[in-house]
């Protein structure tokens, strides 16, 4: 087993004990990990680029959380749909590659 299927595992039995699967829906799930992207991009709102690249231990901590929170409703969405998320990243992948070959996309 992955560390993710082990992450979407976990995931599951905490939803399963907490009888929420019923408020797992996939619209459910994608609106909460929107809303999560967006609390992730409020850690950065403000911020030069550089201030984004150089962040302090307090806001690093914060940014992990967020951070923690989207991929936690990403795994939770893709287990609930069934979604392979490894498979269906690495095709993302291997489709942007064709679209922007590298000698072209400079």
């Amino acid at each position: 087993m992955t560390e993710i299927e082990q992450v979407a595992a976990r995931l599951r039995a905490f939803a399963a004990a907490r009888d929420w699967e019923s408020f797992h829906t996939p619209k459910n799930l994608a609106m909460a990990l929107a809303g999560e992207a967006g609390e992730l991009l409020a850690e950065f709102q403000w911020l030069t680029p550089e201030e984004s690249a150089s962040l302090g231990e307090e806001e690093l901590g914060r940014v992990k959380s967020e951070m923690a929170d989207v991929a936690t409703y990403l795994i939770r969405l893709a287990d609930v749909l069934g979604v392979d998320l490894i498979d269906a990243i690495h095709a993302k992948i291997d489709e942007v590659d064709k679209r922007y070959p590298p000698l072209t996309s400079r």
